[in-house]
């Protein structure tokens, strides 16, 4: 277990509403916590497992993410703006509707992920997997995709 803040950080926690901005969580284990509208943007989330974990509305804009194992996560509202979502698992995720719009999703896994109507306008998308993702109605103005390209 984790203090961050005043609050106990653990698998199941429930820090609905919490404010965690700038929060150093870092190989934090939030498996299945309850994140439901928490603030958690600059926070430092560096490889946490985030697996089944409710993140509705939450606020991760600005947040480190790198390596984050997010499977399983729920994510429906959540703000993903300028994320750093380099090298990390958002395979098979709903991302419908979400903004992602500047986000840094270098090498990571989006095998199978619902990114139907997402905002990724100037996100970077290098060497990410896209296999068998939706992207309809996906915003990829001057996105960085996996080969490189940038989408116009």
């Amino acid at each position: 277990m984790v203090e961050v803040n005043g609050y106990k950080i653990e698998p199941g926690a429930d820090l609905s509403g919490a404010d965690l901005s700038d929060a150093r969580l870092s190989e934090a284990k939030l498996s299945w916590a309850n994140l439901k509208g928490a603030n958690l943007s600059n926070a430092d989330l560096t490889d946490a497992n985030l697996k089944g974990a409710n993140l509705r509305a939450a606020n991760l804009s600005w947040a480190n993410l790198k390596g984050a194992d997010l499977s399983g996560a729920y994510m429906t509202g959540a703000n993903l703006s300028n994320a750093d979502l380099t090298d990390a698992n958002l395979s098979n995720l709903n991302l419908s509707n979400l903004n992602l719009s500047n986000a840094d999703l270098t090498e990571a896994n989006l095998k199978g992920a619902d990114l139907s109507g997402a905002d990724l306008s100037n996100a970077n998308l290098s060497d990410a997997n896209l296999s068998i993702a939706d992207l309809r109605f996906a915003d990829l103005s001057n996105a960085t995709m996996p080969d490189g390209t940038i989408h116009d």
